[in-house]
């Protein structure tokens, strides 16, 4: 009996110190469905397809704080080449959401030719910007480190991301070499560079004309914007954009404050030449790549242009 007591108390501190830090679980897809329904009845949830051309690998870490460790989800396609990659970050404002959220959207795009990766980070009640883009980044270090194990080109390597985790790909992409944006406790000699962004609803600046952050955006980044100004101009994709951001594809909404700073941000990717495509999915609400009918769409829109850069 004594014996049994130990193990269990064992156990139950290793639970305990892996999740020790707060987790805000509101941002599911079964909440988003219900919010979504009462003014689009006709949707459904989007079922997990099986592919026999998919391999998974789940809960691989790629980075260690302490005691804690953050993992990564891989669904690749089983074909002998190299595959372009796709790192793919969830949405939920910052604060809340989880890789396994955008697992289908993952097992789709691996059917097509893909490497994809869904990052676990760390959220906005562990740890504050800039946090979480230095976890995505050294993810991708990570992630190129071992690309032979998930049949990967490191020289086409693209980064998606849903709503807050849009914005996260466009600064991620927006910042490739900037030191500023790179952790200096990791040394690696794998870059965190991409090549392609594709920004599903996220925007593009925290202050802007078009854009209505607030307390969600400051819990992220340290305070409000009269606290800190500096932080909010940083982290705004627009302000990184430069002869060095890679090709870019904005999927939108019919929501205009999910896309602020997107048209001021085009201006000057025109001006250096650099691809981009804006792709709207009418009548739509946020969120809406998990759900249908807008989740096919959503997948033929990323492939086209993935397969255009990449392939």
């Amino acid at each position: 009996m004594k014996k049994r007591l130990l193990i269990f108390l064992f156990f139950t501190k290793i639970a305990f110190a892996q999740s020790s830090f707060p987790v805000d679980t509101s941002y599911t897809v079964k909440s988003v469905y219900n919010k979504v329904k009462k003014d689009h009845p006709h949707i459904s949830y989007v079922p997990t397809r099986k592919h026999e051309n998919v391999n998974q690998k789940k809960e691989i870490v790629y980075k260690k704080i302490k005691n804690r460790e953050l993992h990564f989800d891989a669904y690749y396609n089983n074909n002998k080449k190299l595959n372009p990659a796709i790192v793919i970050i969830h949405g939920g404002g910052w604060r809340s959401g989880n890789k396994s959220q955008m697992e289908t959207f993952a097992i789709e795009m691996a059917s097509k030719g893909y490497s994809c990766f869904n990052i676990e980070f760390r959220l906005s009640l562990e740890a504050p910007y800039p946090a979480a883009i230095f976890d995505v980044k050294n993810a991708i270090q990570y992630i190129k480190k071992k690309a032979r194990k998930f049949n990967m080109d490191t020289t086409k390597v693209a980064v998606l991301g849903c709503s807050s985790g849009g914005q996260m790909a466009a600064l991620i992409g927006t910042t490739n070499g900037k030191s500023d944006f790179e952790d200096a406790k990791t040394n690696s000699k794998f870059s965190s560079k991409v090549n392609a962004i594709v920004d599903v609803d996220g925007i593009l600046a925290f202050k802007h004309p078009e854009s209505i952050e607030g307390t969600v955006a400051g819990l992220w980044l340290g305070g409000s914007y009269e606290e800190k100004p500096m932080v909010w101009q940083q982290a705004s994709p627009l302000n990184n954009t430069d002869s060095n951001t890679p090709p870019i594809l904005f999927i939108n909404s019919s929501i205009p404050r999910f896309h602020a700073g997107r048209d001021d941000m085009i201006t000057i990717l025109n001006k250096y030449g650099t691809y981009n495509e804006i792709q709207t999915i009418q009548n739509s609400p946020h969120s809406f790549w998990f759900l249908n009918p807008w989740f096919d769409e959503t997948i033929n829109y990323t492939t086209q242009f993935l397969n255009k850069i990449f392939k």
